[in-house]
């Protein structure tokens, strides 16, 4: 008798020419393999593709040390699900308006997918995805049980009316619904969505589902299932953390002079918490320019920002020449002398030039609030100056570090107070921190905070990883 074996699948060239892991590698030329498949798969994927050599970079020496974890990077780097869907809305001109809506399930090793979601006109596929993949690590940091995911749409929120937004949301909901849960999959805010389309996503998932009440998405009102602190988590968490590692290096926030750029959730609660730790924020800023006080920001200036950006929704530039601010068009606020540097406004905006700028003018600490701000190459000149470089992956965990606080107390079916919040946070944040330097000092690299973030979030997702088998 025959037998008939099916057919193996035909490889690519390119797959052809990739060469297999082997035991007689080195752990640097088995990283490199797979790093090149990441390279091929992902082919033009900048933001993620930067995400993963930043990591990889830093986990070198570890894995060295411990070859065991190489064999987990491969499914590390590959998401465990892309959904990508259509999201039809019509304006208030009825014209019909197409966006395209992502959600990029990373990783679910630790628990539930947990990410925020992100509405801005520059959104694709390789922004979520790097979004998500650092992910991993932040939520591995706060310690609490919380997998990764990422997810959001090209459409912009800017210059739209509340019905607009409103009915955008509705739809972009209508398709996302069915890939999320409580025990599944939780969003949450990010650029561009705020309390505002909070509210309209989780009132479409409860229509949708047949009115169930559950916390399927965190940064929700605290009138209805959102927690204390939550707004503000992001921001004070930067400084907590700030403020852990200047301690660690045996100095002070007190007294510095504070560069902010952003003037969004994340950028409002920095400046408002640098100014209860006794710092003096000089800046703000958004897409068209900044805005510097030379005395610094008193808590009047940051609440007019507030209202300006929150209710009115307007541009800094109608502050120009309001208490003594003087604005600055067209420019990032990395030209003024200061201290301390805290950007709060998106991926990217600090380069090398920025980066050598910011050394010029005495920068000594730079801690990231936006998510992955500074380019490699400008952590590169950080690193070369002996400036104290907090990642954001660590930094930045505030806000996912509340999310999962809230998830606990909806379901507990229960409402912390804003200092029973407030305390957990502090604690989470000086967690983080010590296991940063922790790991640091594991690899002989003292004071090297991203390097030590990186490790720490890894150990734990990749040995988890290994005890769950290979799925």
């Amino acid at each position: 008798a025959l037998l008939f074996l099916p057919a193996l699948p035909l490889r690519t060239k390119a797959e052809r020419a990739r060469p297999a892991l082997s035991a007689t590698m080195s752990v640097k030329e088995q990283i490199d393999t797979i790093i090149n498949k990441v390279k091929q798969r992902n082919a033009g994927e900048n933001l993620f593709l930067q995400a993963v050599e930043e990591v990889t970079e830093s986990l070198i020496p570890f894995l060295e040390k411990n070859p065991k974890y190489v064999n987990v990077l491969e499914s590390l780097f590959e998401p465990e699900r892309v959904i990508m869907f259509r999201v039809p809305w019509v304006d208030d001109k009825g014209n019909h308006c197409i966006n395209r809506g992502f959600r990029v399930q990373f990783s679910s090793t630790l628990g539930p997918y947990k990410g925020g979601l992100r509405f801005r006109d520059n959104v694709d596929l390789s922004t979520i995805k790097f979004l998500g993949f650092e992910q991993i690590f932040k939520n591995s940091l706060t310690t609490l049980p919380l997998g990764a995911g990422k997810g959001g749409s090209d459409f912009d929120p800017k210059g739209k009316s509340d019905n607009e937004v409103m009915r955008f949301c509705q739809s972009f909901m209508t398709e996302l619904h069915r890939h999320i849960g409580g025990n599944t999959d939780v969003p949450a805010g990010d650029i561009g969505v705020g309390a505002r389309e909070i509210g309209f996503l989780f009132g479409q998932y409860k229509r949708l589902n047949h009115g169930t009440f559950e916390g399927v998405l965190t940064g929700k009102n605290p009138r209805w299932g959102g927690s204390y602190i939550r707004p503000e988590a992001t921001g004070y968490g930067l400084v907590y953390y700030a403020v852990n590692a200047l301690e660690g290096m045996g100095d002070t926030l007190k007294g510095k002079r504070v560069l902010v750029s952003g003037s969004g959730n994340v950028a409002q609660y920095c400046v408002e918490k640098t100014l209860h730790e006794g710092g003096i924020p000089i800046t703000m800023s958004d897409s068209a320019g900044y805005i510097v006080a030379e005395n610094g920001i008193t808590e009047e200036i940051l609440q007019e920002v507030m209202d300006l950006k929150n209710e009115r929704r307007g541009r800094l530039s109608e502050l120009d020449g309001k208490f003594g601010l003087k604005y600055v068009a067209g420019k990032k606020p990395w030209g003024e002398k200061a201290d301390v540097a805290f950007p709060c406004a998106t991926q990217n905006e600090i380069d090398t030039e920025d980066a050598e700028q910011l050394v010029q003018n005495g920068v000594k600490a730079v801690a990231e609030g936006a998510n992955m701000p500074s380019s490699n190459e400008a952590i590169n000149v950080f690193e070369k100056h002996n400036v104290l470089f907090c990642p954001a992956k660590a930094a930045n965990a505030g806000g996912v570090a509340v999310s999962g606080l809230e998830m606990a107390q909806n379901s507990q079916r229960l409402q912390w107070t804003r200092e029973q919040v407030d305390e957990r946070l502090q604690k989470i944040m000086k967690d983080i921190y010590d296991n940063c330097s922790h790991y640091a000092e594991v690899v002989g690299q003292k004071h090297n905070l991203k390097v030590g973030a990186n490790i720490a979030g890894f150990v734990k997702v990749a040995q988890s990883m290994l005890e769950q088998g290979s799925v």
